[in-house]
């Protein structure tokens, strides 16, 4: 097998870009990966869109024979060591999209070292002992002389010495610089830019971190010999660098944001007690303290074989996929796998409320904790957020913005994160000469109406031909598809759950919107947020 040395020559730009600390979970909703997922089936199995748009609103199923199809062309297997792959067949084009996806997000940090994850994303691809670096045995320790001067500076600090942290701080910008001369800057990403790569990226939420780009579909087992040395051989050079950069990204998308502070402290207030009630970036001073050696303890118990999955789709060949699996991902050492996170919320018996001052136009939200992902109501869930916000048909949309109330609504069904309970948040923005309350009566009225009433046929109808009307309109590409079927795996046990949403789309009846609704807006389970212009 050709190993990294002989890919190793070039040098690599990376623009590291991390997702909204705000609205990163919010993007990343199911209903729309439903809609790319399924748009893409209907494509590659010969599917007529114009069929599909002129079918009856209850004709879904209809389309089954070729979904099972599509499933046909996925295959998976495990390695000795514990790493999935799942891979999806597509030959129309020569391209291929991977995913490394690792079980890990925010929720895993702990009190006092929240952001780590994130920190780590931010220095997944500074390059291992033999890329980013021209002498990695004169480098490695002038990094290790980094860390203890950081940890002498603290203690310094600590004890009011400040004419010891002047001396120490002077020693380690020296030692900085010194380390700097052996590193070969975003050696990575230059080798995937001039190897035909595209969209280098990774991801942090709350539930998990995502690496990810595509090659064309002769690199495969380039892909393989980078991907797996960065894992098996990281070294997080530039450690200190990057954290000027993250408490900058915290800065701008936080403490100077109107609408991200507002999320920070309504997470906090709303989900008490549990690991979603933290910031996925992390806090000012956490930030400020977390050390390398967290990172690599971080990484070393976390990033474990048996902890991530890769999903590949596009131009290949499964056979072949499964040699190169086993000859780079193969050297993984199988470890002692991290007992699974257990999250009880705890009870709750009455409504809570944050308000936020802040220079702004006046926002309003309103969270509704709700079960995870794997609830056999998820579904509904969706269904009920579609009723609510989706198009100019929903019900909000009609009752806020063509009333001229409110400049904006939206819902995101689960948030900020769905494998352990969450919530449904409903957010708006106050128009001009209107008040957060008003906006809140609006939402009450809508709320109990699905409580209340059932809703007719012809609006649950359309609810499901507009998903399909938008699912014509959106062209998912081979990365949605790597996205899609990690995410299921990790979180519902299966990547098939994908496809078995549909039917349990297809299956939600009036009567079930109407339950979950009486279970949902109940004024235990709700948050209100106000975000209030200062002065």
């Amino acid at each position: 097998m050709q190993r990294l040395d002989r890919f190793t020559s070039n040098q690599i730009s990376l623009n590291q870009i991390s997702l909204d600390q705000i609205f990163s979970q919010i993007q990343w909703r199911w209903r729309r990966w439903v809609a790319c997922w399924l748009v893409m089936l209907l494509f590659w199995a010969g599917f007529s869109p114009v069929a599909l748009a002129q079918a009856e609103p209850r004709s879904e199923m209809n389309i089954q024979p070729y979904i099972d199809g599509v499933i046909n062309r996925i295959t998976d297997f495990t390695l000795d060591n514990g790493l999935r792959f799942i891979v999806m067949e597509r030959h129309q084009a020569p391209v291929i999209s991977f995913m490394t996806y690792v079980n890990v997000g925010a929720a895993e940090e702990e009190d006092g070292k929240t952001g780590i994850a994130h920190y780590l994303e931010h220095l997944a691809f500074k390059g291992t002992t033999r890329i980013g670096t021209t002498d990695y045995q004169a480098e490695a320790p002038l990094l290790d002389r980094l860390d203890e001067l950081f940890e002498e500076i603290q203690t310094a600090e600590q004890a009011g010495q400040a004419d010891k942290v002047v001396e120490l701080q002077q020693e380690f910008l020296q030692i900085q610089a010194e380390a700097e001369q052996y590193v070969k800057q975003n050696e990575y990403g230059q080798i995937v830019d001039q190897s035909g790569g595209v969209g280098l990226n990774a991801t942090t939420s709350a539930d998990a971190t995502r690496y990810f780009y595509s090659f064309p579909s002769n690199k495969l087992e380039l892909w393989m010999s980078l991907e797996s040395e960065r894992f098996l051989d990281p070294v997080f050079r530039g450690f200190h660098e990057e954290r000027e950069v993250i408490l900058e990204e915290r800065r701008t998308r936080t403490d100077n944001s109107p609408i991200g502070k507002m999320i920070e402290e309504f997470l906090g207030e709303s989900l008490q007690g549990q690991p979603y009630s933290r910031p996925v970036i992390g806090y000012e001073a956490d930030i400020r303290n977390i050390t390398r050696p967290d990172i690599q303890a971080f990484f070393d118990t976390y990033y474990t074989p048996d902890n991530m999955i890769v999903a590949i789709v596009g131009d290949v060949d499964p056979n072949q996929v499964r040699e190169f699996a086993e000859a780079y991902f193969g050297r993984y050492q199988a470890r002692s796998p991290v007992p699974p996170l257990e999250v009880v919320p705890p009870e709750r018996t009455e409504p809570r409320e944050v308000i936020v001052e802040f220079p702004s136009q006046p926002w309003y939200m309103e969270g509704y904790q709700r079960p995870p992902i794997t609830s056999l109501d998820n579904q509904i869930y969706n269904v009920i957020s579609s009723i609510l916000t989706s198009g100019r048909t929903s019900r909000l949309y009609r009752s806020l913005i063509d009333t001229q109330m409110a400049l904006s609504v939206n819902i995101s069904p689960t948030f900020p994160g769905n494998r352990f309970t969450n919530l449904m948040l409903v957010y708006a923005l106050t128009a001009p000469n209107h008040t957060v309350d008003e906006v809140a009566t609006v939402m009450q009225t809508e709320f109990d109406r699905l409580r209340t009433e059932s809703i007719a046929p012809e609006e649950l109808d359309r609810v499901k031909a507009q998903t399909r009307a938008s699912l014509l309109q959106t062209l998912a590409s081979n990365q949605g598809m790597a996205s899609l079927l990690p995410e299921y795996e990790a979180k519902t046990g299966s990547w098939r759950n994908l496809f078995e949403d549909l039917k349990r789309l297809d299956a939600v009846t009036a009567e079930d919107v109407q339950r979950v609704a009486q279970e949902l807006f109940q004024p235990q389970n709700l948050t209100v947020g106000k975000l209030l212009p200062a002065g």
